[in-house]
């Protein structure tokens, strides 16, 4: 159960099958795809002569060569090919889709065929982003595609079909057909498990693999039963990538940032090739670490320069042909060197800039351990500095409201008013009640910060005075606790019901289904996952290997959150739901909390207005991840 491998072998079939010279027609999504699994480099070696968008309707016609079609079966994609195969510019197409076609689509593709071009048409199923061999991703933008309807608890129907068809081509491409957990809680997770039911049932010969492997789980998750773990600063290398500049399609772009050469602008971060040693070993070191390794990486590629002989004694014809030779992979690793230290040069000045040492000992300290009048004094000092950005206060303010919403003396609405006497706008402000409406205390399933009774608040002190090997990474993903109950056959039937594609005979799970121990686990977050889950999915992958177990898990999401994305998304749903979610929930302090703050004004609710604050902030992202995309 590898990504990659499943991967490669679709992308070796795509473009090994047609012999000779041939152009490649793919589509914004399928670009995407390709992209995060193989170099243009690679392509271009099959004998590929031109990779074009199937959309642009500007190429010259080549009527010698084949073509190659790679696309997802969307109505837009569809009619792109169809307008191209009643004008072809190729003398054969070869037609290979990420997903399964309907009987419609097979039906106007062959009208258009006027000319009988077409000599091929199959079904791929590879329609997610390889992110590594444990990560995948759904490739979906919250703020650019609705994920909700008009309530927290139904889903988008564009985005239930695209999310269910996408996680059918993985287990298709992965040869599994799985028992379905879900979260009980989350009528989204629910409606999953019941559409991807519902897939396997109708396409039962796709899923008819007569495997002699055990039967692996497909374990549906809900990004609000956890909103803490996207909310925190990140650490390791790739999570911080992510969460200070922005890792998209394992593309870094560095545009924006003053004094980068311009080699520099647009680099790859990529854990699916092999051309990244540095990256490949470092991609979840702590920061703390990977100063002395990028250092020591330095003075490698130095001692390498300095001790070649090719570079010292060019003398003759044979030694300028073997700097010829050596040239190209030095001149490679000092790009990647480059590469590496200007991104954590870049990554030092954001964290003294942004004073995350000072933002993330809260963000910890909330997340992990309770002590409430500190962590309020603390607030309160954050708030107030000037050296703290905005949004970093209202992630601070979510935190505290998130951890301490059932506490009787809570000073959540002082905290709030607070934020609004420093300026900072009405909608983020709205954010802590939104997410306290979307993600709280009544809404979460699980005891995300095991504050229920006397012995897990004890577990919780602890746990932040216990194998932790500093300040800044007490916090585990609340993901862990639940996938490790689940492969010890501990995780409840109650909390994660059980759902499989059954015969006719058997509607309902064997009570055995509860106690089972899955070999193989398949995590998908509904909502999106975080780098820092698919660093502990990485972690306990290699330690199963190391106990010699044949145990794994795969993570993915409808998209890899930071904790900017994740705060967009929320706030974007929010606009779509009733104005209620603008509104304090109970729990959020009273009048004699109020004063430990000061006399500082409150939330003027106007729904409407505050939506139209929201929807004109979130347009201004959706543009920023439109100029992104382009790169």
């Amino acid at each position: 159960m590898k990504l990659i491998e499943a991967s490669h072998n679709y992308l070796d079939k795509l473009l090994n099958d047609v012999i000779g010279i041939k152009s490649l027609l793919l589509d914004s999504t399928t670009i995407s795809y390709i992209s995060s699994i193989t170099s243009q480099t690679n392509i271009l070696n099959k004998e590929i002569y031109l990779i074009d968008k199937i959309g642009n309707r500007n190429r010259q016609r080549i009527s010698h060569l084949k073509c190659i079609v790679f696309v997802t079966p969307t109505a837009q994609s569809i009619d792109n090919l169809c307008l191209e195969l009643s004008n072809p510019l190729y003398s054969q197409y070869y037609l290979y889709f990420s997903n399964t076609l309907t009987k419609y689509q097979i039906e106007i593709l062959a009208s258009s065929d006027t000319y009988s071009v077409v000599k091929e048409c199959q079904e791929l199923f590879l329609d997610y982003l390889t992110l590594s061999d444990c990560l995948f991703s759904l490739n979906f933008i919250p703020t650019k595609h609705n994920l909700y309807s008009t309530n927290p608890d139904a889903w988008n129907h564009h985005s239930l079909n695209s999310t269910t068809n996408s996680l059918t081509a993985l287990l298709l491409s992965l040869k599994r057909k799985p028992i379905i957990r879900y979260q009980s809680s989350s009528n989204l997770c629910k409606s999953l498990a019941d559409s991807i039911t519902h897939n396997i049932n109708t396409e039962s010969q796709l899923f008819n693999f007569r495997s002699s492997q055990s039967t692996p789980t497909l374990l549906l998750c809900d990004r609000t039963n956890d909103p803490v773990t996207p909310l925190l600063s990140q650490w390791t290398y790739q999570a911080m990538v992510h969460d200070l500049i922005g890792l998209e399609n394992d593309k870094v772009d560095l545009r924006a940032f003053d004094n980068i050469s311009p080699s520099q602008k647009q680099l790859l971060l990529s854990l699916t090739s092999d051309n990244d040693s540095f990256y490949t070993r470092n991609a979840f070191a702590n920061f703390g670490d990977l100063g002395a390794n990028v250092k020591q990486y330095v003075s490698d590629y130095q001692a390498k320069i300095g001790g070649n002989d090719s570079v010292k004694n060019i003398e003759t014809i044979s030694d300028m042909k073997k700097f010829v030779e050596s040239y190209p992979e030095m001149k490679k690793l000092g790009n990647n060197v480059s590469k590496h230290v200007t991104l954590i040069g870049e990554l030092s000045k954001l964290v003294d800039d942004k004073k995350l040492l000072q933002v993330s000992e809260l963000e910890q300290s909330l997340a992990s351990n309770e002590s409430h009048s500190s962590d309020l004094r603390a607030i309160k000092e954050m708030i107030d500095s000037p050296d703290i950005p905005q949004e970093s206060k209202v992630r601070l303010s979510i935190l505290y409201a998130l951890r301490y919403q059932k506490m009787p003396s809570n000073a959540i609405q002082a905290v709030v008013s607070q934020l609004l006497q420093q300026g900072i706008p009405q909608h983020r402000v709205a954010l802590v009640y939104v997410m306290l409406n979307l993600a709280g205390a009544d809404k979460r399933q699980d005891d995300l910060f095991m504050n229920d009774n006397f012995f897990s608040r004890g577990r919780s002190a602890l746990k932040g005075l216990q194998g932790v090997e500093n300040v800044y990474t007490q916090h585990t993903p609340h993901l862990s606790q639940t996938v490790d109950l689940l492969m010890k056959g501990r995780l409840k039937e109650s909390s994660y019901p059980a759902m499989a594609p059954f015969s006719p005979t058997q509607q309902q799970p064997d009570a055995s289904v509860y106690t089972y121990r899955p070999q193989e686990v398949i995590v998908f977050i509904v909502g999106g996952t975080t780098y820092e889950e698919a660093r502990s999915v990485t972690l306990l992958n290699e330690q199963m290997a190391k106990e010699g177990s044949a145990s794994r898990v795969i993570l993915g999401g409808n998209t890899v959150l930071n904790s900017r994305q994740f705060l967009d998304m929320m706030a974007d749903a929010a606009t779509h739901f009733a104005p209620t979610v603008y509104k304090a929930p109970t729990n959020t302090g009273n009048a004699q909390n109020q004063q430990l703050l000061g006399n500082v004004p409150d939330l003027d609710i106007d729904p409407e207005r505050l939506a139209s604050a929201a929807k004109s902030w979130i347009q201004r992202v959706r543009d920023d991840i439109e100029d992104r995309i382009m790169i």
